[in-house]
């Protein structure tokens, strides 16, 4: 945290979405968009493996 600025909470419910969103990930990214100090957009992208 930079000095002088404040910790912003989060929703606990976007904190579950975020949570899920890995949980359900094999192989992939889940990413997290902050804009003003808060999350405005999760997005998860999932890749599938062939062997």
């Amino acid at each position: 945290m930079i000095k002088g600025e404040e910790q912003t909470e989060i929703d606990p419910k976007i904190l579950k979405e975020i949570i899920e969103a890995v949980q359900q990930l094999r192989h992939g990214e889940v990413v997290v968009t902050v804009y003003h100090s808060k999350v405005v957009q999760i997005q998860k992208t999932e890749k599938k493996r062939f062997t």
